[in-house]
């Protein structure tokens, strides 16, 4: 009795490691860093029940840096490896934490699949469009004509949209933040530790070596209000320094319009569901781009199914109870044969 009453709350302290951060001075990684310790000790699970996996750059020293269990695997089999602990330790609340390079290019196989058969782990993407841990070439969510020393005359590549791809994965939490909005940023690190089932959050980080300021045109604290669309469950999509612009969509397609102008009301505009069955929605949002429309930011969809973990521990627990099996009967039965 003594020593439960002596169990001391756990605080944003309790997950600091002694390891020295070594991240660039500024790096948008730190902030990261910062506010996951801050929303772990509200869950109430203890910190030995935690544990974070990377795969390989910057942001995958991340588990370092973490006061819980951790292991800083091989380039891209992060979901992989995390698949594994979580499904032989359904008790362990599992996180993933990969850069755009890790997940959607090396590892883009293995991140789908992880989505698709929602597993019940947090996936955390660090997006600072570039590989930033060998020295600034471009990524896979680099801009087209982006150039960097491995594209001298500018990328031919097509970006890919980790929203859109995640959508595409029927991951069932899929959400939007940045690592200098740090009220918005800890509201979705909450929601996505609350989710039961794959939670994807992409995250706009600022790699200030190598690709200092991507996102200015869209969190700049100047432009934010008229570049970004905050997404909130059951209000109408509007934005703007005034909250007069706003989305309204006539047939298939979204248009901004102002609430005023044209009789355009607030009854005319679109309200956000992340609820919606329909995932349609969503991944239109994700096609959201500057400069025709503002970049939504927030929580685009959120699903309830049963987990790939769940599902495969109830199989194991059917065929324990059906008593022990017989190895010999096994290979010696109908299900068996020799090749001659």
């Amino acid at each position: 009795m003594g020593a439960e009453n002596d169990i001391k709350p756990l605080t944003k302290k309790s997950f600091e490691s002694d390891q020295d951060i070594r991240w660039c001075p500024g790096c948008g990684d730190y902030s990261i860093l910062a506010f996951v310790q801050r929303v772990l000790p509200e869950m109430g699970i203890p910190k030995e029940k935690y544990v974070f996996v990377s795969g390989i750059g910057c942001s995958s020293r991340f588990p370092y840096y973490m006061n819980t269990y951790g292991l800083h695997t091989i380039h891209g089999r992060a979901p992989t490896v995390a698949t594994g602990i979580k499904a032989a330790n359904p008790d362990l609340q599992v996180w993933v934490v990969t850069g755009d390079g890790d997940a959607l290019s090396i590892g883009g196989n293995h991140f789908i699949h992880a989505l698709r058969r929602n597993v019940d782990i947090k996936i955390l993407l660090f997006n600072n469009k570039i590989y930033g841990l060998t020295k600034g070439q471009y990524s896979p969510t680099s801009e087209f004509g982006k150039k960097t020393k491995s594209t001298p005359y500018g990328s031919v590549d097509y970006p890919l949209d980790p929203i859109s791809l995640a959508l595409g994965s029927e991951a069932s939490f899929v959400a939007r933040t940045a690592d200098n909005t740090p009220k918005h940023l800890t509201e979705v690190l909450r929601r996505a530790a609350h989710h039961k089932g794959s939670a994807f959050v992409e995250i706009f980080q600022n790699c200030i070596i190598f690709n200092d300021g991507a996102f200015d045109p869209i969190t700049g604290k100047e432009v934010r209000d008229d570049n970004t669309l905050l997404l909130e469950h059951g209000k109408p999509l509007l934005f703007g320094k005034d909250k007069k612009k706003g989305i309204r969509i006539k047939g298939f397609d979204p248009e901004v319009v102002t609430v005023g102008e044209n009789g355009v009301t607030e009854a005319d505009l679109v309200v956000h569901n992340e609820n919606n069955p329909n995932p349609a929605y969503a991944f239109l949002l994700s096609r959201f781009n500057l400069p025709q429309f503002p970049v939504p930011m927030g929580v685009f969809r959120q699903s309830e199914r049963y987990t790939y973990d769940g599902l495969l521990n109830d199989q194991v627990d059917t065929a324990l109870s059906m008593g022990k099996g017989d190895i010999k009967k096994l290979i010696h039965g109908p299900s068996t044969w020799t090749v001659e």
